[in-house]
């Protein structure tokens, strides 16, 4: 606990160095990212857009940019509908992914008319560049249960092209070796139609490991290994089909076919492991699932609502399943630069008899409570909620010392926080399981630093209510 502590200390220390040793390359950044103000009159003046200018971009498509924009050009709004309408706009850009800034300045021709600049900064969009990745579940269990060993890494080439043909779509190929062999084709067209409401997503790989999570003990992962050949192999193809009637909602239908078999030493370890007690499983995974997304900053809200629904049906020889999963996410601004945060995410298997591979529940990188990330726990029916207040005690930019048009500022801001999560598993027959069918607890405070292309860096002390605790490190949002 010392050690970890100190860590923690470290982190303040870090930070403190940041603000003061480099202050000769760091400005005071604007308390909101998506904040835009206008000095203009009245808030209920009546006045007519007269003009829109998109400026800033080169790859991306002018209508892909106009998508997002909530007003048009002719279009009277009285002053305080429209003042509401920029921040929309900015908010709405950002969570495209597709640009690192958005700076939006309405600029008055007469009492009744103004004119609109829209400046984007794209983001790098071509990403040919090799493949460092270290495989589990988050870096905790890496570093603790795996004993950071650097055989269960990833590595390889990974081509990701963004924005490929300037509608915001994406063509990926990666080629990797190490710890999983594997390659994979992507690509993703968000906007196939002229209206913009319609997209594809397609893609095909194959994968093989010489290393398996074949069950749990007490649960912690156990695995089996051999050197002399392949004990997993997987392959699979899928489709999706995306349909986006307005901003905030998406509805996604999506078909896969899967193909797994696994060496016949696994089923002496667990016999339960495939369906059927069998050496292979082929399957259909067909899914329907419903986003809405209306918060001012995708990798990182601060205020706002997003929740989304799934219906999931697996069928194939002895595997069948159905399951409804659905989350939410609530961000609200209660004081100047501080935030209260509440989240929920459940689902239910059915029927409750699954083998092993359809019985994850909490542990994913998707879903897990902070203070049990060394655990997994597996069921049929559950959930997670969590309470979350932070509050904002740095906000900065940093120059950047590479000369660039495009990023010559690096934005940082650093987030202070107290949380607490409860959580619920249920499996009838959950084995030597210590939190399985029980309400769960953990609870503890930490600390996130946020900079752009969607970086997060999250450092948390949590306690959990078998009287452990200790420092965890995530590199990404909650989910």
């Amino acid at each position: 606990m010392i050690h970890s502590l100190g860590k923690f200390i470290l982190l303040f220390f870090f930070v403190s160095l940041v603000t003061t040793g480099y202050a000769q390359l760091i400005e005071k950044a604007p308390s909101s990212p998506v904040a835009v103000t206008a000095s203009l009159d009245s808030l209920n003046s009546l006045v007519q857009i007269t003009e829109i200018n998109l400026r800033g971009f080169k790859r991306t498509k002018p209508y892909i940019i106009q998508r997002e924009v909530p007003f048009k050009k002719n279009e009277y709004l009285l002053i305080s509908e429209l003042l509401a309408k920029l921040n929309l706009c900015k908010q709405q850009l950002m969570n495209t992914s597709l640009f690192v800034d958005v700076d939006i300045k309405p600029f008055k021709l007469d009492s009744s008319h103004i004119f609109i600049d829209i400046y984007v900064k794209e983001r790098w969009y071509l990403f040919p560049i090799p493949y460092f990745n270290i495989v589990t579940r988050n870096f905790n269990d890496w570093w603790v249960n795996q004993n950071h060993r650097l055989d269960r890494v990833n590595y390889g080439v990974k081509f990701i092209q963004n924005n490929f043909t300037g509608r915001n779509d994406n063509l990926n190929i990666w080629v990797i070796s190490g710890y999983t062999q594997q390659v994979s084709l992507r690509y993703d067209n968000p906007f196939l139609d002229k209206k913009l409401k319609h997209g594809l997503n397609v893609g095909i790989g194959f994968s093989r490991n010489r290393e398996i999570n074949y069950g749990l003990d007490t649960n912690i992962q156990k695995f089996l290994k051999t050197e002399d050949q392949f004990i997993l192999n997987q392959s699979n193809i899928d489709l999706s089909y995306t349909y986006r009637p307005a901003i905030k909602t998406r509805h996604t239908l999506r078909a896969s076919y899967h193909f797994m078999s696994v060496n016949d030493t696994v089923l002496s370890y667990n016999p339960k492991y495939l369906p059927g007690n069998g050496t292979n499983a082929k399957y259909v995974d067909i899914s329907y699932g419903i986003q809405y997304f209306n918060v001012d900053f995708m990798a990182y809200p601060l205020n706002g609502l997003m929740c989304e629904a799934e219906i999931f049906k697996r069928t194939g020889y002895n595997n069948n399943i159905w399951q409804i999963s659905a989350s939410a996410n609530f961000i609200k601004k209660i004081f100047p630069g501080s935030f209260v945060q509440l989240q929920a995410s459940g689902l239910v298997k059915l029927p409750f008899k699954q083998p092993f591979i359809n019985s994850n529940l909490l542990g994913s990188s998707s879903l897990y409570m902070r203070g049990l990330e060394y655990y997994v726990i597996n069921g049929v029916a559950g959930g997670v909620v969590r309470g979350t207040v932070k509050n904002e005690i740095l906000s900065f930019n940093v120059r950047n010392i590479i000369k660039s048009k495009t990023h010559d500022k690096i934005p940082f801001r650093v987030f202070l926080k107290a949380y607490g999560d409860l959580g619920y598993a249920y499996n009838r027959d959950y084995g030597n399981s210590i939190f399985n069918n029980q309400l769960l607890r953990t609870w503890g405070v930490g600390i996130d630093i946020i900079s752009f292309y969607d970086v997060v860096l999250r450092f948390e002390y949590s306690f959990n209510q078998i009287r452990e605790n200790g420092l965890y490190f995530h590199n990404q949002n909650d989910w």
